[in-house]
């Protein structure tokens, strides 16, 4: 079995061939490449590279597949006996992208 750990965006993932795999947005169009160089670890086998930061000579290839907005998160503000309430919202953007090979030099 073939994968590799990818950093991305100051997030890390696992990514094997033909995997689905959701990071922050890209803008990227969708259905176009995208590679990943910033690998911290490769595994092939029994072979297992790990870097020191990064291992060399190894990339991570996919294609954009769609974009999308993760669930609603809402927290308040509250300060008994103020009057004081403040009701906050936020929606993530993502990014889906299809793992289409992982290519070692």
């Amino acid at each position: 079995m073939q994968y590799a750990i990818v950093k991305d965006t100051g997030e890390q993932f696992k990514a094997t061939e033909g995997a689905r795999v959701t990071i922050p947005l890209k803008d990227i169009a969708e259905g176009q490449d995208i590679t990943f160089s910033d690998i911290l670890l490769y595994a092939k086998d029994n072979e297992v590279k790990v870097g020191n930061p990064l291992v060399s000579g190894v990339k991570v290839t996919g294609v954009v597949e769609k974009h999308f907005k993760g669930p609603k998160v809402t927290t308040t503000k509250f300060r008994r006996r103020e009057g004081y309430r403040r009701k906050i919202g936020h929606r993530q953007n993502y990014t889906t992208v299809k793992i289409t090979g992982i290519v070692s030099a």
